[in-house]
């Protein structure tokens, strides 16, 4: 009995021993070695590829961020602030009243198929309103114009950045609105286009929150 005792307080403690050990390596030096590696090499990533401007961080390069007017008394869904470019429809499985900067709390798609009936008006309806909201006295925005990151969500639900064909779309009414020359705004989306990682992987993009941050620099020189 005493040495069926003795193996199993051995056991015990060889068991607890390892879980210390294992705790230490994985739960303490693991994660201080990586985060230092990641602080060191990536210090910008690792800390969740912050944007500043101001001198304070405003938004990650990461998440897209809405730029909406203010509710009306009334009203439930906000109207976009036409002043800025806008970003891709988000999409998501929970909100939050805290951040409204950013709304949404989980990341997910619609996961509808194309031949949803809610699908198609939803994307018939957000055409119609790109058309109507970018289209100028002089320049009118055709509905095949219209790209597909428009009026569609990304996997995520919350793609920080839209094609240039999007982009190109806003640039009438981005001047108009902001006492801006065509070609000036044109040349600022030029400017913030990125090309293909690596040459080759994905589509060439335009990041909305750095590209709203030099409008508004641009619209503060007149």
């Amino acid at each position: 009995m005493n040495n069926s005792l003795t193996n199993t307080a051995r056991l015990l403690g060889a068991g607890l021993r390892a879980l210390l050990v294992l705790t230490l390596v994985t739960g303490v030096i693991y994660p201080l070695v990586v985060t230092g590696i990641a602080q060191g090499i990536l210090p910008g990533k690792a800390n969740g590829s912050e944007i500043e401007a101001d001198g304070k961080v405003v938004g990650s390069s990461l998440i897209g961020q809405s730029y909406n007017l203010p509710l009306k008394e009334g009203q439930e869904t906000p109207e976009p602030d036409l002043k800025w470019f806008q970003g891709r429809p988000a999409n998501g499985l929970a909100t939050n009243s805290v951040n409204t900067q950013y709304k949404l709390i989980l990341s997910g798609a619609t996961n509808r198929s194309a031949d949803n009936k809610d699908l198609i008006d939803w994307v018939t309806a957000a055409k119609a309103a790109v058309v109507k909201d970018n289209s100028t006295a002089d320049y009118k925005v055709r509905l095949r114009d219209v790209p597909a990151d428009a009026v569609t969500s990304s996997g995520s639900g919350l793609d920080p950045d839209i094609s240039p064909q999007y982009a190109d779309i806003q640039v009438h009414r981005i001047a108009e609105r902001n006492g801006l020359s065509v070609a000036r705004v044109r040349q600022l989306v030029d400017e913030h286009t990125d090309g293909r990682t690596l040459g080759f992987l994905g589509e060439p993009r335009v990041n909305v929150l750095e590209l709203n941050i030099a409008l508004k620099d641009l619209a503060a020189k007149g």
